[in-house]
C-alpha cells in the first residue's frame, strides 16, 4: 500500500490546500479539476484512494462513482455539502465507502482516509490463505471477496468490512460503537447514519432475506444470522 490519493476537485483553492496538507502527511497526491480526468486517472490504477467531490464541472461526482464501481473496488471517500442527507445517501447507494462534508478539516479527512487505507493493508497481511464459511458466504481474505453461492458479491471496501466483522462474530451482537471502530476505523458519532447505510445496503445485496440475515438489535447493534 503506497498511501497514493487522487483528489478530484474543481475547486482550485480547496484542491490545493488539501493536496499541499495530504502531502505534508506523507500521502502521494494526484490531482483533478473535474470528472472526465479522475476517471481516467483512477481507471489507470494511479492511486490507492479516491477523494471524490460530488459537484464537479462536467459530470457529477455521483456518476464518476458509478462508473468507478463498475470496474474497480477502490475505495472512495466523497466531500459532499454539509447537511445534505440525500448526496449521502445516494452516495452510499452507487458504492460510496465514507463521507465528509464541505468545507471539511484536513485533519478530519486524513483520519477517514488512513483508516480506510489501514483496514485494506491489513486484511492484505493476515489470514492470506484462510478462507471462512458461514452458510451460503465463504469469505476470501487473500483477494477481499465475499462470494454467496459461489457467486462474488459487489462489495465496496467497507462494506466488505463491516459483512466481514459481522460474519466473524455471528449469532453474537456486535455493537454499532465496536463495528463503527472495526469497519470504519472511528468513532460513532451522534447522528452519524454511515454504519446504518452500509447495512441497508448490504441486506439488499445478500437478498433481503425475511427475517433479515443482518438483524438489527435495538440499542445494542447488528448480529448476523446464518441461514438454515
Amino acid at each position: 500500500m503506497q498511501n497514493r490519493v487522487l483528489l478530484v476537485e474543481d475547486d482550485e483553492e480547496l484542491r490545493e490546500l488539501l493536496a499541499r496538507y495530504l502531502a505534508n502527511q506523507g500521502f502521494t497526491v494526484r490531482e483533478a479539476a473535474n470528472g472526465h480526468d479522475g476517471l481516467s486517472l483512477a481507471m489507470g490504477q494511479h492511486c490507492d484512494i479516491v477523494v471524490l467531490d460530488i459537484m464537479l464541472p462536467d459530470i457529477s461526482g455521483l456518476e464518476v462513482l458509478r462508473q468507478l464501481r463498475a470496474k474497480t473496488h477502490l475505495p472512495v471517500v466523497l466531500l459532499t455539502a454539509r447537511g445534505d442527507e440525500t448526496d449521502r445517501i445516494v452516495g452510499f447507494e452507487v458504492g460510496a465507502d465514507d463521507y465528509i462534508p464541505k468545507p471539511c478539516n484536513p485533519r478530519e479527512l486524513i483520519a477517514r482516509l488512513q483508516a480506510l487505507l489501514r483496514r485494506v493493508a491489513w486484511d492484505q497481511e493476515v489470514g492470506l490463505d484462510e478462507s471462512r464459511t458461514y452458510g451460503d458466504l465463504r469469505v476470501e481474505p487473500v483477494h477481499r471477496r465475499i462470494y454467496q453461492n459461489d457467486a462474488a458479491l459487489d462489495l465496496t471496501a467497507t462494506e466488505y468490512e463491516v459483512l466481514q466483522v459481522l460474519l466473524a462474530h455471528a449469532g453474537s451482537v456486535v455493537r454499532k460503537t465496536d463495528l463503527m471502530q472495526w469497519a470504519l476505523g472511528r468513532r460513532l458519532e451522534a447522528y452519524d447514519r454511515t454504519l446504518d447505510m452500509h447495512i441497508s445496503n448490504l441486506r439488499k445485496k445478500l437478498g433481503n432475506d425475511d427475517p433479515p440475515r443482518i438483524e438489527t438489535v435495538r440499542g445494542l447493534g447488528y448480529s448476523y444470522r446464518v441461514p438454515t
